[in-house]
Formats: C-alpha cells, structure tokens, sequence
C-alpha cells in the first residue's frame, strides 16, 4: 500500500483522513482524535498533505514537516468547487486531497511560529482597540445625556474625563459619576496595555530586516511595516505586484463577458487588515500632498482634483501595496523618484 497523497480536514477534536495512491485510488478513509493524528501520520512514508488553511493548520503544517511530508495550504474557497455532493467530514477530505493535486491550484505558504506570535499581537492590539471605542462611545454617549459633549476622537475623551472627574468638575448626580468611574478606569486601563503590544512591536520591527525595509516606503509606518512582514511569508509566492495587490482586494472587481471589459467596485477579497492599515496610510499621504502641494505629490494632487478622496486614497493605497512587493522580492530600501527628491 503506497500512499501517495492525503487529505486532512482539521477539527477542533475529530480529524477526517483521506489517503490516494499514485492511481487515485482511495487507500485510507479514516476519523481520528485530536491525540491520535501526529502518531498515525508519523509512521507513514513521506507523501504530499493537503489541507485547508484554517485556525491551526500552520501548526499542524509545521508539525508534519518535521516527519518528511510535503504539507501544502489551500484556501478554503478554492477547495469548496471540489466537493462532489453534500456537506460531511468525509466528503471534504476527499474534495481537499483532489484539490491539493491541481497543477493550477493557489497555495498559502506556511508561517512560523515568530511570524503568527507577531500577528497575535496585531490581533490583540485590534481587539482592544475595539474595546477602547466602545467604551468611548458608551462614555460620550452617557454624558451626552446631561449635555456634556466634546469633539469626536478617541484624543478628545481625556479632555472629556478632566471636564467630569478633574477639579473644576461639572455639576452630575453622584449615582452618575459611580457608573462612569469603571468606564473610565477600564479606558486607562486598555491605553496602558495598547501601549505595551505597541512596544513589542516596535521592538520586532528593529530586529526584522524586512519589516525596516518596508518603514522606508512614505505612509508606512511600524505598525503597517510589521503586520506586512509577518503576513507574506515568500513575496516571490506572488508573480507580480499586481497580483500582490489583487490578494490584498485593492483591485477593481471585474465583470467581464463577450470580450467587454467591466469593471466595478474593489473585490475586498483579501485580508481585511492588512488592507486597512495600508488605506489608512494613504489617507495620511493625501493629507500631506495636501499640505506640500503639488510639487512633491504631484501625481495624487492630480488625481484628486477629478476625483473623491476616498478614492484617491485606494488608489494610492494599491501603488503603495505594488511598491512592498517590490522591496520584498528585490530587497532594497524605498527610492523616491527624482523629480520629488530633486
């Protein structure tokens, strides 16, 4: 019995396999538990193993590597036309062990360990800015019912906080100021914490030589400059800088038939925050074209006097995200062009 390829589809618990031999013929359909799969896998000779690239898959990726197998991750979408009828386990390891054999099938590369410890990071610094907003919100909104109000922005609510618990505080029932204390003390409490994640982002940024090289780009700072680093595995995994984009969803979506060319709205079909600290840096790179006039951004002033800001700034945002590519793959700092540096 030689097993040429398996299909894993992974679970919290129970784990469905599906083994082909160089025939495509079924070897093995078989459920394990959670503590039986690395023992099972680990006496089998090396063959190529397909998954999907869920919650966990990296790390199952990393661990059956280390016994010789060839471990690749397919999104999710691209396996689904692969399934033949129904919705079980088995049917999708039998769909992820067909698809991972494609010759035209898209791969996800396999993260390491310090690369999904950074993004933790990215995430729980998302979460608990989340968590800030909205208890800014609900503090503002309480406040707002005794006609106390302030500009928006998260900057305004310290300016906010001193108007009610500072020395000069505004008259406000006691009952009230005991339900606003927890908001506020919860508010300060998250600052901290944003700050330190801030940190040790700061402090990866230094040590990462790519992550340095991306900073050089203008409207990228370490926070955007991380998050890519730790995101793109093998740049060269992409053949240009516009499918680089592509994957980021900052191209048009298109609805193309009859040899007609149509073409909408962005596709949004990549990932979400890496996309949206990149937009957000070219809405800072048209607040400066902005201000420095046309002489150093004259392509983005150009643009926004025939059309909105907002979308000028995807469009900046996908120059910015072809420029990346092009650091990675060739390794070398930001040029400015030299009309600007002139």
């Amino acid at each position: 019995m030689q097993i040429t390829t398996i299909g894993i589809d992974l679970a919290k618990t129970v784990f469905q396999i599906h083994a082909v031999d160089s025939d495509g013929a079924t070897v093995i359909r078989k459920r394990l538990r959670r503590a039986e799969v690395l023992s099972f896998l680990a006496g089998l000779e090396p063959c190529l193993i397909g998954m999907e690239a869920c919650a966990t898959s990296h790390y199952w990726a990393r661990e059956l590597t280390k016994f010789g197998h060839t471990v690749k991750l397919m999104p999710p979408a691209y396996v689904k036309p692969y399934v033949k009828r129904g919705k079980n386990d088995a049917t999708d390891a039998e769909a992820i062990c067909e698809a991972v054999t494609r010759p035209n099938m898209r791969f996800v590369p396999v993260k390491s360990a310090d690369q999904q410890a950074v993004l933790m990071l990215h995430r729980t610094r998302a979460l608990l800015i989340r968590q800030q907003t909205m208890l800014a919100n609900a503090f503002r909104a309480h406040l707002a019912e005794f006609g106390i109000v302030v500009a928006q922005g998260i900057r305004h609510v310290r300016a906010l906080i001193e108007k009610v618990f500072g020395e000069d505080t505004v008259d406000l029932p006691v009952l009230a100021r005991i339900a606003l204390r927890p908001l506020v003390a919860q508010l300060m409490e998250l600052r901290l914490q944003i700050k330190t994640i801030e940190k040790e982002l700061l402090a990866w940024h230094r040590t990462s030589q790519e992550s340095r090289r991306l900073e050089t780009i203008p409207g990228v700072g370490f926070i955007t400059a991380t998050a890519i680093a730790a995101t793109v595995t093998d740049p060269s995994h992409f053949r240009s800088s516009r499918e680089f984009s592509a994957w980021l969803g900052l191209t048009p979506r298109q609805k193309s038939s009859g040899g007609k060319d149509r073409l909408g709205r962005i596709s949004k079909m990549g990932n979400r925050y890496l996309r949206s600290l990149i937009v957000v840096g070219a809405t800072a790179m048209i607040r400066y074209a902005r201000e420095k006039g046309p002489v150093s951004a004259r392509w983005i002033n150009a643009l926004l006097e025939k059309k909105p800001a907002r979308l000028v700034s995807v469009a900046v945002a996908n120059k910015m995200a072809r420029i990346a590519w092009a650091l990675l793959v060739r390794k070398e700092d930001y040029r400015a062009p030299m009309s600007v540096a002139a």
